[in-house]
């Protein structure tokens, strides 16, 4: 584990500490974890967008979906039974 100096603007220190005490872990404890939960979800983000961007890339090549599979995944997500096995 590594420490990490982090000022913050008064008002959001005291909004930390207050949540701190009110659900009774260190502010440290909260910090990080708002920490993690941002970095996840910036991961996310970078994620998504590459797929989006290498889909667009590859859409209609020999990469793009299998248009039978395709199509049998939407009648699934459809529930209308029409996609054969």
């Amino acid at each position: 584990m590594k420490n990490f100096h982090l000022p913050l603007p008064d008002q959001t220190y005291l909004h930390l500490r207050m949540e701190a005490e009110r659900a009774h872990v260190p502010a440290t404890t909260l910090a990080r974890e708002a920490i993690d939960t941002w970095l996840r979800e910036q991961q996310r983000k970078t994620r998504h967008s590459q797929i989006a961007a290498f889909a667009a890339q590859v859409a209609g090549s020999t990469l793009d979906l299998d248009q039978d599979l395709e199509e049998a995944g939407i009648q699934h997500l459809l529930g209308d039974g029409k996609a054969s096995r």
